[in-house]
């Protein structure tokens, strides 16, 4: 990977560039398939999170989560240090599409996606001390004790989110098939929470090592999905 040509990339996106240099850039553009192909693929990355990620707080959270996961699935840069998202996004999309190019030898492995987001819950009525030790056990990994909470809670109350929760926990307790219908029948709905159950139905496949089931889940979800990042991630795995 050429780190110094996303960083070009970048340079030329930010109309940094001198004039015979960006012409310099232009040319190479119309001469050289691959170098446009790359720039191509940078471009569309790097639209498409100006467009996503519209506020600096948005980006941030991104950030951190693109970092994360490329120390799972790719290397620290040595020599080049991550600049702030409003200053330049250079060095983060330049992990981003090494990502993308980079040749992975092995089939990846549901551990390697593995990693739930931490819950939160507002609510003011009558189950909220329960869902209150529903969301402790859950952030604690007492996923076991996070499972039966939620189920005292759904009984009284359905909630997307909870039920969202419920069947991370459930995977995470390894209760597969429960998993799997809960989030089935929140895939089939409207819910906020609906990308979100389709990326843990085909973590269950990738659990499973059906690669072919996962990867027709994985395409079935939108590119607004705001992880979609790990989604073009495992995509590119299990070519």
């Amino acid at each position: 990977m050429n780190e110094q040509r996303y960083i070009i990339f970048d340079h030329y996106l930010q109309g940094g560039m001198a004039a015979e240099e960006k012409n310099n850039f232009e040319n190479q553009l119309k001469t050289d398939p691959e170098f446009a192909a790359a720039f191509q693929t940078f471009k569309t990355v790097h639209l498409q999170l100006e467009t996503k990620f519209g506020n600096e707080k948005e980006r941030e959270v991104f950030r951190e989560n693109l970092i994360k996961v490329s120390d799972k699935h790719f290397y620290k840069p040595k020599v080049i240090a991550l600049q702030p998202w409003h200053y330049s996004a250079a060095a983060v999309l330049m992990i981003l599409v090494g990502l993308f190019f980079y040749n992975y030898n092995q089939r990846p492995s549901f551990e390697d996606f593995n990693h739930p987001e931490s819950a939160y819950f507002t609510e003011e009525d009558d189950v909220n001390a329960t869902l209150k030790q529903a969301e402790t056990a859950f952030n604690s990994k007492e996923y076991k004790k996070a499972v039966f909470l939620f189920e005292t809670i759904l009984k009284k109350k359905k909630k997307p989110e909870i039920e969202y929760f419920y069947g991370v926990s459930l995977l995470q307790d390894n209760q597969i098939k429960k998993a799997q219908n809960v989030f089935s029948e929140i895939k089939t709905t409207t819910s906020a929470y609906k990308d979100k159950a389709t990326w843990n139905l085909a973590l269950i496949r990738l659990k499973q090592r059906n690669f072919q089931a996962c990867k027709k889940i994985l395409l079935s979800i939108p590119e607004d999905f705001e992880d979609y990042v790990e989604v073009q991630i495992l995509l590119r795995e299990l070519e």
